[in-house]
C-alpha cells in the first residue's frame, strides 16, 4: 500500500461523516445504525443512496441541489472516498455521510422503509456475471426489504448491455418506468440532477460514448424475476 493511500485511510478515521462498521459488526448481524439513521443525521428527512460512490462525486452534488434529503455514499474502496468525505467536512455539508462496507451485506445497515432513493452510477456491467450486478434481481430483492414500497432506483451507466439488462428486468416485472432514454445528452431531458458529471463519465463523453439512464420504482409487490440468459 503506497504512502498516499496510508495518510488517507489515517485522516479518514478522523472524518465525523465516514462510518466505517468492522466487518464483525455487520456479518450476519444488524449494525446499530440500522433503522437508526435519521437520529445520525438529526432529522427525518428523505434518505438517499449512492451505491459505489466511489470519489463521492455524486452523493456530494446531490446533497448541495437537496439539502431538504440525506446522502450516504456507499463504497469498499476508501481511498477514493476520502476524496468526496473531505469536500463534505470543507464545505460543511451536514446531510452527507459515506459508509464504507461491501455492499452484500447491505441488509445488515438499513432498516425496513429507511430508503426512499437509490443511485447506482456507473457500476462495473459484471458482463460475465450477471448475478453480481447491482441491479440484478438478487440486489433489488435486497434493497427490497429496506426502501419505501416504490422507491426510485436510478441507473446511470455508459454500457450498453447492462442498461437494457437493466430495463429488460424492469419491464418484465412492471416496475412503474419514470424516464429510459440510451443517449442522455441528446434526449432533450431537462433536469439538472442528470447534468451531474462524474470525472469518468467526462472521459466517457470525450471518447464519444452514449450515457445511459433508467429510473424506475421498485415495488414490493412480488418476488423479482430474473431474465432469461446465461449468468
Amino acid at each position: 500500500m503506497t504512502k498516499k493511500k496510508l495518510q488517507r485511510f489515517a485522516e479518514m478515521e478522523t472524518f465525523s461523516n465516514v462510518i466505517q462498521p468492522a466487518f464483525t459488526d455487520v456479518f450476519e448481524k444488524d449494525y446499530y445504525l440500522k433503522g437508526s439513521w435519521n437520529l445520525l443525521f438529526g432529522n427525518d428527512h428523505p434518505l438517499v443512496l449512492e451505491l459505489g460512490c466511489g470519489k463521492g462525486e455524486y452523493t456530494i452534488e446531490l446533497a448541495r441541489i437537496y439539502p431538504e434529503k440525506n446522502f450516504i455514499g456507499m463504497d469498499i474502496k476508501g481511498s477514493r472516498m476520502w476524496k468526496g468525505a473531505r469536500s463534505a467536512i470543507q464545505e460543511n455539508l451536514t446531510n452527507v455521510r459515506f459508509l464504507r462496507t461491501r455492499i452484500e451485506i447491505i441488509n445488515s445497515c438499513f432498516g425496513s422503509g429507511e430508503v426512499s432513493e437509490i443511485w447506482v452510477t456507473f457500476p462495473d456491467p459484471q458482463l460475465k456475471k450477471k448475478r453480481k450486478r447491482l441491479t440484478s434481481s438478487g440486489f433489488l430483492s435486497r434493497y427490497s426489504r429496506f426502501m419505501q414500497n416504490n422507491g426510485m432506483i436510478h441507473l446511470k451507466t455508459d454500457n450498453s448491455t447492462l442498461y437494457q439488462y437493466t430495463l429488460q428486468l424492469a419491464e418484465m416485472n412492471n416496475f412503474v418506468i419514470r424516464i429510459q432514454t440510451d443517449d442522455l445528452y441528446h434526449s432533450g431531458i431537462n433536469d439538472e440532477i442528470l447534468d451531474i458529471k462524474t470525472y469518468y463519465e467526462k472521459g466517457f463523453l470525450e471518447q464519444g460514448m452514449n450515457i445511459h439512464y433508467l429510473c424506475f420504482e421498485l415495488s414490493h409487490e412480488k418476488a423479482i424475476e430474473e431474465p432469461a440468459g446465461e449468468d
